[in-house]
């Protein structure tokens, strides 16, 4: 299996637009190979199974958000501030992507054992974007506290569970606002969810507060 193959691109371009355009109900091997204008069985030359080309997918997603990543938290240095920018990012790109945000995710489905040994598995993009904000976590503790500052091991252990809880707490804020249900709660009639919504900036600035404790002046 080429790695580099012309058409395995071309598969995975056409099965991004799809996720992008229609969500994840669309995902087919049939479907992907008909309109890349090949055989049904041509896909299982580079994808032996429909979750094979469904990581390839998630992987672009991976890539798309790290980047996000990358240019949110550039203009800044202090970890609350980066920290801040990374959680508007997260919640942004589950807004406007919403059927490559599920599909993200779901490595129940998608991360699964039998994985060609070839291929990346999405643990390896998943892991170091969590190791992120592990590490500014830990940082912003050791801040406020020094004694919980990077040498302190007794302490990785709380930050990553304290890193958990405010990504589960982003993931949360990002699909109860897709589906309306923030929005109905907090008396916001617009049908939109467009990312610069001030309430949704107060709703990432309570997470923060909520995990990592106010911003003291």
């Amino acid at each position: 299996m080429e790695s580099g193959s012309p058409l395995r691109e071309r598969l995975i371009d056409i099965g991004v637009d799809l996720v992008m355009t229609e969500g994840t109900a669309s995902l087919g091997l049939r479907e992907i190979a008909r309109r890349a204008g090949v055989s049904h069985g041509a896909p299982r030359r580079y994808f032996p199974t429909h979750h094979a080309l469904l990581s390839a997918i998630a992987h672009r997603g991976f890539a798309d958000l790290k980047g996000r990543f990358e240019a949110a938290t550039g203009g800044t240095t202090s970890p609350r501030g980066q920290l801040r920018a990374l959680g508007w990012a997260y919640v942004g790109y589950a807004l406007e992507h919403r059927g490559m945000f599920e599909l993200m995710f779901r490595h129940d489905l998608l991360d699964s054992e039998d994985a060609a040994p070839d291929r990346p598995r999405l643990r390896e993009s998943t892991l170091p974007l969590f190791g992120v904000v592990v590490e500014l976590v830990t940082r912003c503790r050791a801040e406020r506290d020094p004694a919980h500052g990077p040498g302190a091991a007794e302490d990785a252990g709380a930050a990553a569970v304290t890193a958990a809880a405010l990504w589960s707490n982003l993931h949360g804020i990002a699909q109860l606002w897709a589906w309306g249900s923030l929005r109905l709660a907090l008396g916001t009639p617009s049908p939109s969810g467009a990312p610069d919504d001030d309430r949704l900036d107060r709703l990432v600035t309570a997470a923060l507060d909520a995990h990592l404790g106010p911003v003291t002046p």
